[in-house]
């Protein structure tokens, strides 16, 4: 007996020694990606299958966070890859000199054309509000008619999140010079602002509201995932905001060879299969088995908007200056 358990214990040890010697490369990434239901087991265990490494994905909040995360540390920053910026952020990115060249090759099959020397696309998706039919049947179908109603909504702060910040791209997208008055007419629609995409849809499913920023892709969820075919996402007549999601290598990664293998993971089938039933959003190269039943079933929105990354830079602080002063009336 003592035997065994001298050997089980010589065993415990020799696999913890093989585990240490193994390179870490830490991904840091929005909370919703990490979650067991998200991307992030899926992609780990793919990943380490044939990287010989230690995959750690770290969570920071939701999108827009990453990036004020990412400038607090600078080049301390135990970070290897950063995944979660969207096109709206990867000029003010890029700025800080944190990133380094990514150096891939393979192709994307974003709707728009995508190409950039410091991020790889992972996912893309139109943002949308998403609604109950069974409770809102005639959803709004603009802007302007959602500011004229009575109908609640949820959205998330711009200054933390990804889909807040897209949604004032959208409003200036769309309406320009006018972006004031639309919020002026939107502030008494919304119930309350959350610091990330979670919080938002959350407090949606527990009927806070009648309708949630999200994405077209999100009543797939409902769909696949629960057999539920009651949310739907309104078409709007202005278009829709399209959202690319990338990651990028951290210049001062001590692992940047791992770094490498992990971008070029991005753009392979075990990777981009995974996103659309666990991020529920389109992936960035269309896998070989196509995407999910279901996905046909979305709004396909004719006009798709989109400022580019220096566009959407200058157009930030005075966007949110204006969300901002209308929030405050």
């Amino acid at each position: 007996m003592k035997t065994s358990i001298l050997a089980l214990g010589l065993a415990t040890a020799a696999t913890a020694a093989v585990a240490q010697d193994k390179p870490v490369l830490t991904v840091l990434t929005y909370d919703s990606f990490t979650a067991e239901w998200g991307p992030g087991p899926a992609v780990e265990k793919a990943f380490e299958e044939s990287c010989a490494c230690d995959l750690q994905f770290v969570a920071a909040g939701d999108g827009a966070a990453l990036l004020s995360r990412i400038q607090m540390e600078g080049a301390a920053s135990d970070a290897d890859i950063l995944l979660g910026l969207d096109t709206n952020l990867t000029a003010a990115a890029t700025a800080t000199g944190l990133f380094a060249p990514h150096g891939q090759t393979w192709q994307n099959t974003l709707p728009v054309p995508f190409a950039d020397p410091n991020f790889v696309p992972f996912d893309w998706g139109w943002f949308a509000f998403v609604h109950d039919k069974a409770k809102l049947p005639e959803p709004p179908t603009s802007f302007e008619d959602l500011a004229a109603s009575d109908v609640k909504i949820l959205i998330q702060d711009p200054r933390s999140s990804t889909p807040g910040l897209g949604l004032l791209m959208w409003v200036k997208a769309a309406y320009g010079d006018r972006a004031p008055d639309i919020w002026a007419g939107l502030a008494d629609n919304i119930v309350t602002v959350t610091p990330g995409w979670s919080e938002a849809y959350g407090l949606f499913l527990e009927g806070e509201a009648d309708m949630v920023l999200s994405y077209t892709t999100s009543p797939a969820y409902h769909l696949i995932a629960e057999e539920d075919a009651s949310k739907a996402a309104a078409p709007f007549t202005e278009g829709h905001y399209l959202q690319v999601e990338v990651a990028g290598k951290l210049a001062a990664t001590d692992q940047p060879e791992l770094a490498d293998a992990f971008l070029a993971f991005i753009g392979t089938d075990a990777f981009q299969s995974v996103i659309p039933t666990t991020n529920w959003m389109y992936p960035a190269v269309t896998p070989a088995a196509g995407l999910p039943a279901g996905f046909e079933t979305l709004i396909q929105p004719e006009t798709s908007l989109l400022l580019t990354p220096d566009e959407a830079a200058s157009a930030r602080d005075a966007a949110l200056a204006e969300w901002q002063a209308a929030l405050a009336r």
